[in-house]
């Protein structure tokens, strides 16, 4: 019989969290600070004010194609103003947003939104978006484009300028029955339908992971989900205020990270978004200099790549005040040269898609730890279980599975019964897969993925802490470790390593540092360095296209 979860960290953090339609945060907003500006995208502002009543017209617009409560709606746009629109029209008829990559091939396009049951998707008139989005309603996957004209929202002069040199980018849209403007959307008339919305059951957004460890599974996130973490995000961002933020959005929203912490959050504190297309060095720059923002939240390798631009050192960064971290594990050095560099203090957090997604997060008041994911958030349980036996729970400071208990965790996965009984335990303890422990002090630290565990002779190798040593070295800045087959061993790990500019690194030179800061057993069998590693589509570095590369390798070598 399985043990009980109990809270064993620090209960640092009390709050209440009140359920919530998300909508419903805007509605506040938009009413108390109407004439505050919601966005800022290159150049062209939108007040909170106008942000409110181009959902209402989008709300009654979708209503009048059919979205009902229910419906799932796909939104297949970069960062843009048009996002947050039509996000929340979604919202406000009870209908559920699916959120997809515009980066997506067609084939990943039409394998969600047919997984989803989405009928009605809405993109951008670039011809890099669109024509993979058309293609998959011409084989019968949606049914219906709203399609939003991109030139539209470019201040002058960079409208005119996009028409003279990039025009060729703009997509020819169709003019039939499966196509709606977006101009014509808004022109709707008609009256808009009340909706009763149950937080605690109504699904806001199935929010599809990566893949990486199988077909994408939608997470059912319900509005009392995403309410939950947004309240405790307000928590943890304590030292801000109502109406004076800005927040640098280059994270893409369709990703739950930021979804959650730099829309939604941003709409809770009524602060200006900065709309990035796309992470460009010198366009973040350019827009850190103009709108001099306060709050920012990326992935490691956002960070690392503002560390070492040539470019940064002449720009004046001290704006930005609080910053968060996630998607992946913060370098030390990373943080703390981000921190010098800026002035702005710089926590890591840790979550999942599964929990909306933030579990855990450093305190900004400087009480965290550095390599810590930190604390549970208010209202947020966490244990450890056992490796070999998952009805035991480990003490602190041993290694086990790290599962948690919160109001943010979701539902469960879209239609996947099975699935969803693995991961949630009595259907409320997510087991989350990722290995770590607790301190003394209640602080929490990861140690690896279960799936990327290494057993070399027996023993556990873990590619994070050979990671942290190898970004200990001063000519390292990307570093990934994975399994290779070892005849003796069973397994080895591997390093990839990219290099910093200028700097010139041996593999032996590499070892002979590591052995100072690692076990034998961990010091990898080899280092490969690379001019780059490979990411994944929100940056943060990825490790199956690397494991892929050594098991076609393994096999050709098994086949010679």
């Amino acid at each position: 019989m399985q043990q009980s979860i109990e809270p064993k960290a620090v209960e640092q953090w009390v709050a209440d969290f009140t359920p919530k339609p998300l909508y419903d945060y805007l509605e506040v907003t938009a009413r108390a600070y109407s004439s505050n500006l919601a966005t800022d995208f290159m150049g062209k502002k939108m007040t909170y004010g106008e942000l409110g009543a181009k959902v209402e017209k989008a709300a009654l617009g979708l209503a009048n194609l059919g979205v009902k409560k229910g419906d799932r709606v796909g939104i297949c746009l970069p960062n843009t103003p048009f996002y947050p629109v039509f996000y929340f029209a979604i919202l406000r008829l009870g209908a559920v947003v699916v959120n997809f990559n515009p980066l997506y091939v067609e084939r990943e396009i039409a394998f969600q939104a047919r997984d989803a049951g989405v009928r009605l998707m809405i993109t951008l008139d670039l011809k890099l978006i669109y024509d993979k989005v058309e293609a998959v309603r011409r084989e019968g996957a949606i049914d219906k484009v709203i399609v939003c004209p991109f030139t539209s929202i470019l201040p002058q002069p960079k409208r005119l300028l996009f028409g003279l040199f990039k025009g060729k980018e703009l997509a020819k849209v169709k003019a039939d029955h499966t196509h709606v403007l977006m101009d014509d959307l808004l022109a709707s008339t008609g009256v808009l339908p009340q909706v009763s919305i149950d937080p605690q059951e109504d699904i806001a957004v199935l929010q599809y992971t990566g893949g990486t460890t199988g077909v994408p599974k939608g997470a059912m996130l319900t509005h009392a989900n995403i309410s939950a973490n947004m309240q405790q995000m307000h928590e943890l961002f304590y030292d801000t205020t109502m109406g004076e933020e800005r927040m640098l959005c280059v994270l893409p929203f369709f990703h739950v990270f930021a979804m959650t912490v730099v829309q939604n959050l941003s709409v809770m504190l009524a602060a200006e978004m900065v709309l990035m297309p796309r992470f460009e060095i010198k366009m973040l720059l350019d827009a850190v200099k103009r709108t001099k923002p306060t709050l920012f939240a990326g992935v490691p390798t956002l960070y690392t790549a503002i560390n070492n631009a040539p470019e940064t050192k002449s720009f004046d960064l001290s704006s930005i005040r609080l910053c968060i971290s996630g998607g992946a594990p913060l370098p030390v050095e990373v943080k703390q040269t981000f921190e010098k560099l800026t002035g702005c203090t710089l926590v890591e957090g840790y979550g999942l898609t599964e929990t909306s997604p933030i579990a855990c997060a450093n305190p900004l008041d400087g009480s965290g730890k550095d390599g810590s994911i930190g604390v549970p958030l208010p209202g947020t349980k966490v244990v450890f279980r056992d490796l070999d036996d998952p009805s035991k729970d480990v003490a602190d400071g041993e290694k086990g599975e790290l599962c948690v208990v919160a109001p943010q965790v979701m539902k469960g996965y879209w239609q996947r019964p099975e699935e969803t009984e693995k991961t949630l335990e009595d259907g409320k303890i997510l087991h989350t897969g990722d290995v770590g422990y607790r301190d003394k002090d209640g602080f929490i630290y990861l140690v690896d993925r279960i799936k990327d565990l290494i057993i070399s002779s027996g023993y556990n190798v873990y590619p994070r802490v050979i990671e942290e040593a190898l970004y200990q070295h001063d000519g390292v800045q990307e570093a990934i470790v994975i399994a290779i087959e070892d005849a003796y061993r069973g397994q080895a790990p591997k390093a990839f390593v990219k290099l910093r500019e200028g700097h010139e690194v041996s593999e032996e030179e590499l070892k002979t540092f590591l052995a100072g800061h690692i076990s034998k057993i961990e010091m990898p069998k080899s280092i490969e360095f690379r001019d780059e590693l490979p990411k994944t589509m929100v940056g943060k570095l990825s490790k199956k296209e690397l494991v892929e590369e050594e098991r076609e390798k393994a096999l050709a070598k098994a086949n010679a």
